[in-house]
C-alpha cells in the first residue's frame, strides 16, 4: 500500500517527506502518517524564510584572504572548552557578513552548523527580532530528529508560542530541547544589528545571557556593529565572561591590505575588455589606499567596473579622479567613509550625469522603493507601485546596477548590494549630492503610493471566490491569487502601508485625507485580501500602527475616528 501525499510545503520539509518516504517505506502506515504528520507540524513553525546562510546570493571569503580571524573563531568553533558566545564585531563595510557566511559554510561541511540566522534591515521577517528562535529551532529541527521529536509537541500544544516573549521563546524554542536531546552545536547570527531594537541593551543578548551557561554544548558565533545597545549587551554581567570578542576593524592595517589588495588583483584580472598587463601595481595601490580597510568598498569597485559595454580602464579612470581620502578608515576612532561615500557618489554622477531635474525626482523616487520598502520588490512591482513604466525602472536600475543586486529576471527582487549604501543615501552629511538623497518625505510618499494603489485595484471579492466557500475550501486559491494580480506590488501594499506612517506636520494634510478614503471605501475589500493571503496579522499591526500615529498627528480626534470608523 502506498502513501501519497500533495503539500504545498518549503523545499527542506519536502525534503524531509521525501526523506522519510524513502527510509520508511516498510514502516506500517499508521507510523508513516505519524511522521508525516509531525513533518507537517513543524511546516507551521512560524519563522523567516531565506535567513539561513545558503539562501540569497551571499558570497564567502576568496581564498587566501581574512585568513587570520578565520582561523581563530574556526579553532573556537571547534574547542568546546572555550567561551560559548564569539563577538565579530566590526564597522560596516569591513566584512562581517562574508566572514560569517564563510563560518557557516565550513562549519556545515564539518557537520557543526546547526542553525544560522542572517538578519537584514530589508526585510520585515528577518529584521524582527521574534523571528529569530523560532526560524534556528526550525533549522535544528531538521538536522537532529531527537530536536524535532521535542519540539513537535511544544508547537502543537502551544501554537501562541510565537507571541510570547523573547524569554519565553528562548526556553522553549531552544534551551529545554537543546538539554533534554544533548546536542552539541554551533548557531550563528550575523549583523544583529540590523534588526529593530528599541531597548537600550539588545533584546536578544539580554535573554541569551540569562540562558547560556545551561546549554554547555552550544556556541553561539555573532556578527553586529558596535551598536551602542549591542555593546552594551555583550558588556553586561550576564554575558561578559561568557563572550569571546573579535573587533575587526582592529586587525592591523598591512593585514587588511593586503587581502584587499589580493581580492583586487583577483577579480580585476578576471574582467574582460581589459588592457594587457593590467591592473598595474600602481592600479591596486591607489584602489587599495582608497579602500581604507573597507571590503565593501573592493567590492562595489569591482561591480562598477563589470560593465558589458564600457572598458574596466575608463570606468576606472571615473573612480580615480573622484576625491581621494588619506585618512585610513578601518581605525576604530574614525567612523567616516570618506572614499566609500565618494565612489557611490561617483557612480550614480557617471549613470545621471545628462539627467534633467524631473529625470532626478524619478531617480528619487524609484531609488526610495529600494532604499526603505520593508520587503524587496522586483523591478516590475517597484513600477507598479511608484506609477512608471517597467523598462524605465529597470533601465534606471541598470545604470546603477554595481550598487544592486539585480537578476535578469525582472520579476525577481532587487536589493541594495550592501547595506552601507542604504546608510550613505538616507544620510544628507554622507549623500553630499541633493541629487540622491532620499528624505524621510519618500516614506510618505511610499505611503500615499500603497493606498492610491490599492484605491485603484482593491474590489469585491477580488478573487472571484465561490459565495460562502472559506479559503481552504478553494483548491485553485493559488492560481485565483495569481490571475488576480496580488502578487507583487499590491500585496506589499496591503502588508505594509503602515510601515511608512511617519510623523511629520507639514505632510499630515497630505495624508489625513487619503487613509480617511481608504477606511470608509476600501476596509473591507483589504481585509478580505489579507485573509486570501493569510495574512490577518498584518492588519492588527497596521491598525495598531495607525492609531498610534493619529494620537500623535491629530489627538484630539484620533480615538473617535478611529472606533467610529472601523
Amino acid at each position: 500500500m502506498s502513501l501519497v501525499v500533495s503539500l504545498d510545503c518549503t523545499p527542506d520539509v519536502n525534503r524531509l517527506l521525501q526523506d522519510a518516504g524513502r527510509t520508511h517505506s516498510y514502516l506500517p502506515l499508521t507510523q508513516a502518517h505519524r511522521q508525516i504528520a509531525e513533518l507537517l507540524v513543524l511546516n507551521q513553525c512560524r519563522r523567516a524564510h531565506g535567513a539561513g546562510y545558503q539562501h540569497g546570493d551571499r558570497q564567502g571569503c576568496l581564498r587566501g584572504t581574512r585568513e587570520s580571524v578565520l582561523n581563530e573563531i574556526e579553532n573556537w568553533t571547534e574547542d568546546f572548552s572555550k567561551s560559548p558566545v564569539f563577538w565579530l564585531n566590526g564597522l560596516a563595510g569591513t566584512g562581517k557578513s562574508t566572514i560569517a557566511q564563510t563560518i557557516a559554510e565550513r562549519a556545515f561541511a564539518n557537520g557543526r552548523l546547526g542553525a544560522s540566522f542572517f538578519c537584514s534591515r530589508a526585510f520585515e521577517d528577518r529584521s524582527d527580532l521574534h523571528f529569530i528562535f523560532p526560524t534556528l529551532a526550525f533549522q535544528l529541527a531538521q538536522k537532529y530528529p531527537g530536536f524535532r521529536s521535542l519540539l513537535i509537541p511544544l508547537l502543537q500544544s502551544n501554537p501562541d508560542i510565537f507571541r510570547e516573549s523573547l524569554h519565553n521563546q528562548m526556553q522553549e524554542f531552544l534551551l529545554k530541547p537543546l538539554l533534554l536531546a544533548s546536542i552539541s552545536t554551533v548557531i550563528v547570527i550575523d549583523a544583529l544589528d540590523e534588526c529593530k531594537d528599541e531597548e537600550p541593551e539588545s533584546a536578544v543578548l539580554l535573554v541569551l545571557g540569562k540562558s547560556i551557561s545551561k546549554v554547555p554544548g552550544v556556541k553561539f558565533f555573532i556578527t553586529s556593529r558596535p551598536e551602542t545597545h549591542i555593546t552594551s549587551g555583550f558588556r553586561g554581567p550576564l554575558l561578559k565572561e561568557w563572550t569571546r570578542t573579535f573587533i575587526l576593524h582592529h586587525v592591523k592595517s598591512r593585514i587588511v591590505h593586503s587581502d584587499i589588495r589580493l581580492f583586487f588583483k583577483h577579480e580585476l584580472s578576471k574582467l574582460a575588455r581589459r588592457p594587457k598587463d593590467w591592473p598595474t601595481d600602481e592600479h591596486l595601490d591607489s584602489l587599495c589606499r582608497r579602500a581604507g580597510g573597507f571590503f565593501v568598498y573592493a567590492v562595489a569597485t569591482v561591480n562598477f567596473l563589470k560593465h558589458k559595454f564600457k572598458r574596466p580602464s575608463d570606468r576606472l579612470d571615473v573612480i580615480t579622479k573622484s576625491p581621494e581620502s588619506t585618512a585610513y578608515e578601518g581605525k576604530a576612532e574614525l567612523k567616516v567613509y570618506t572614499n566609500l561615500d565618494s565612489l557611490y557618489t561617483s557612480i550614480f554622477q557617471a549613470a545621471f550625469c545628462k539627467n534633467d531635474p524631473e529625470d532626478d525626482a524619478m531617480v528619487r523616487s524609484v531609488l526610495s522603493a529600494v532604499a526603505l520598502i520593508t520587503n524587496p520588490l522586483s523591478p516590475s512591482a517597484i513600477a507598479t507601485l511608484m506609477g512608471f513604466e517597467r523598462d524605465v525602472v529597470l533601465s534606471l536600475l541598470e545604470s546603477i546596477q554595481s550598487l544592486l543586486v539585480l537578476h535578469d529576471d525582472t520579476n525577481h527582487p532587487v536589493q541594495p548590494f550592501h547595506k552601507s549604501f542604504l546608510d550613505f543615501i538616507i544620510d544628507p552629511t554622507r549623500c553630499s549630492d541633493p541629487r540622491f538623497y532620499i528624505s524621510p518625505d519618500y516614506q510618505i510618499e511610499l505611503f500615499l503610493r500603497c493606498l492610491k494603489l490599492m484605491d485603484k485595484s482593491l474590489k469585491k471579492n477580488i478573487c472571484s471566490i465561490p459565495d460562502y466557500a472559506l479559503n481552504s475550501e478553494v483548491e485553485d486559491l493559488p492560481r485565483r491569487i495569481e490571475e488576480s494580480g496580488i502578487r507583487g506590488a499590491l500585496e506589499y501594499a496591503c502588508r505594509s502601508w503602515h510601515n511608512h506612517l511617519i510623523v511629520k506636520a507639514d505632510r499630515t494634510a497630505d495624508m489625513v485625507p487619503v487613509l480617511r478614503h481608504f477606511l470608509e471605501e476600501k476596509f473591507l475589500f483589504w481585509l478580505e485580501v489579507l485573509s486570501i493571503l493569510g495574512a490577518v496579522g498584518d492588519a492588527v499591526r497596521a491598525l495598531n500602527a495607525t492609531i498610534q500615529w493619529l494620537s500623535e498627528v491629530c489627538p484630539d480626534l484620533w480615538l473617535i475616528y478611529v472606533v467610529s470608523r472601523c
